[in-house]
């Protein structure tokens, strides 16, 4: 049987923009009070007016998700507005090109709010979840969970993190009434690739990539409501990404060398680009 979602509460990171938002907007129009957090107060504040001037219920809490007790406060706000939370979608992070083993500290960082930011909102959620016994927690991973590219280690790698601690979870909760579960999106049009060109300090090798494979961020957001009503594991958005990730992952002595070649032709048109805008 599906769940219904009319009135059970749910709270998501990041949503003042992109996935995040997008899903807020989704889990509204499926009946759901939404909490909005993220750091942009005045843009959380849009999308809740949006909400509550459609018919639906919606609070804007800022947040930074490294600050465990600012996540704390997402989910008690959550908690005294609309009732015991069913609900949470931790979606905020962002990523970085750069080597492997550039720069400890942009690593450190990077984890810390895509992986243990995830966790600081979470972890509260789980105490209600676990006092009411149901809810569902969500993790935006990536289709990059399943693999890594070069120069993208620590994104890849924070989406890895994700994945496996949902799949724990899930089986440590496995007849708990509370469901977990990954989301893999592939490449989605948000702020996150002018993030991604902000933290790597310059073009990257996604602008010299195509378009062609982008999907909107209103597709990631019906598939998260689709999960909250019918729960799974993992959520795809592309059928035949989560083919191709797959098999690459059961045979890195193909995929990698592919992956490799793509890389050097990519880093191979930026030189090409730059030496161009300089006249040479």
């Amino acid at each position: 049987m599906p769940v219904d979602l009319a009135g059970r509460p749910i709270a998501i990171s990041g949503a003042s923009s992109g996935i995040g938002k997008a899903t807020a907007l989704a889990c509204a129009k499926a009946g759901m009070p939404v909490t909005l957090a993220a750091r942009r107060i005045d843009l959380l504040q849009e999308v809740a007016a949006r909400i509550n001037n459609a018919g639906g219920r919606a609070i804007a809490v800022a947040c930074d998700v490294v600050d465990p007790e600012a996540c704390r406060k997402v989910i008690a706000r959550t908690n005294e507005s609309f009732g015991p939370i069913y609900g949470v979608f931790a979606n905020a992070g962002y990523g970085y090109e750069g080597e492997a083993l550039a720069d400890d500290d942009k690593l450190r960082q990077l984890l810390e709010v895509n992986f243990f930011g995830s966790l600081n909102l979470i972890r509260p959620a789980m105490e209600t979840m676990r006092a009411e016994g149901r809810g569902h927690a969500l993790f935006c991973s990536s289709c990059l969970s399943k693999i890594t590219l070069p120069y993208y280690a620590a994104y890849t790698s924070s989406k890895a993190m994700q994945e496996h601690f949902a799949r724990a979870m899930r089986m440590e909760l496995a007849g708990a009434g509370i469901h977990v579960s990954s989301v893999h999106p592939v490449g989605t049009q948000t702020e996150l690739w002018d993030r991604l060109r902000e933290h790597s300090e310059g073009e990257t090798m996604a602008d010299a990539g195509s378009d062609r494979f982008m999907q909107g961020p209103d597709r990631v957001a019906r598939a998260v409501v689709r999960c909250l009503r019918r729960p799974r594991g993992e959520v795809w958005t592309s059928l035949g990404a989560r083919l191709v990730f797959s098999l690459g992952a059961a045979m890195p002595g193909v995929a990698e060398p592919i992956i490799r070649r793509r890389a050097s032709v990519k880093r191979a048109s930026m030189r090409s680009s730059k030496r161009t805008s300089r006249g040479d």
